[in-house]
């Protein structure tokens, strides 16, 4: 009896991606006995599973037993979603609406990761009863997604977010990210957006708000539904690379804002911003200030490390 064993346990799909790594870290460091599984980037860490594979998505619930099911894997990036639609639905619809059965199998309460992309961005901010307008084929796999599980499992939590960075293993892991290089060799102009208002959210948060709502569904049966969760700080791709250069000391001046709506790719709302009072009034949320977490995730990434650290540290 003196043995400390956690009694809670949680399956994490997508966990070798930006947000389920972060999951991941945030139930295994508050003691959850925590299990991730992915695809591509499993092993050694974690379990391989495909998730169109029913079969294999039963038996490791079945031999788990998790409480909780955080469902971190998608097909996220919107222009390979319209490149790839079969594929997409697959994962984004198909896959959800079987892991959410077989969470009801066992009793498990899901978390679903939805997208501030089910909205069409005309009206913000945007509260969890407003009615979903999404744009392009990802919020409508999302959008699909969300019902999908909602009808397989009553039990289950939707949880949309906006874009997301964060600690990354490559640059490209995340659409804030990504942008680092362009910031950095100022050799060059690059043309940001200056057109879509977008809510940068810090993956560590996120991971915060679905550990403080499983733990509270632990107590709370009535926590189901659908929920939002966003960073506060409003800002173009343009704003958030001066903010990054800002936050390193680098210049920003050849960086040109971009006012007219983007006529290449999948369509994106304007300002999908989400009211998050739902969440806040049940006392779960954390925000990370962008330029503390934008400098904690990019640092490593910084190019001309040593000179800089003699000059500003």
């Amino acid at each position: 009896e003196d043995v400390d064993i956690p009694s809670r346990r949680i399956l994490i799909t997508g966990a070798t991606g930006l947000l389920g790594r972060a999951v991941f870290k945030e139930f295994n460091e508050n003691n959850w006995n925590t299990v991730g599984c992915g695809y591509r980037r499993a092993q050694p860490r974690f379990e391989q599973i495909n998730l169109l594979d029913s079969i294999a998505v039963h038996d490791i619930i079945h031999d788990f037993q998790p409480h909780v099911i955080v469902h971190c894997a998608a097909e996220r990036r919107p222009d390979v979603v319209e490149s790839q639609p079969d594929a997409a639905s697959q994962l984004n619809v198909a896959a959800s609406a079987n892991l959410a059965k077989e969470a009801a199998g066992v009793g498990a309460f899901l978390i679903y990761i939805s997208t501030d992309y089910v909205f069409d961005g005309t009206s913000p901010p945007y509260k969890e009863t407003d009615v979903p307008n999404p744009l392009n084929l990802y919020g409508k796999t999302k959008l699909e997604g969300e019902k999908a599980v909602l009808e397989n499992n009553e039990e289950t939590a939707v949880l949309r977010i906006p874009v997301l960075y964060g600690e990354v293993e490559r640059l490209e892991e995340s659409a804030v990210t990504v942008m680092f290089d362009k910031v950095q060799f100022s050799n060059k102009s690059a043309n940001m957006d200056h057109w879509q208002q977008r809510f940068p959210t810090n993956v560590k948060d996120v991971a915060a708000v679905c550990r403080q709502l499983a733990e509270k569904r632990m107590l709370d049966p009535s926590i189901k539904g659908t929920f939002h969760w966003s960073g506060n700080e409003q800002m173009t791709k343009y704003e958030m690379a001066c903010a990054i250069a800002d936050a390193f000391n680098l210049p920003s001046s050849h960086l040109r804002p971009i006012t007219d709506s983007p006529v290449v790719g999948a369509l994106r709302p304007k300002n999908a911003q989400l009211d998050c009072s739902k969440l806040e009034m049940l006392g779960i949320g954390q925000r990370t200030p962008f330029r503390a977490g934008i400098r904690e995730s990019l640092w490593p990434f910084l190019v001309d490390k040593r000179w800089r650290q003699t000059v500003f540290h």
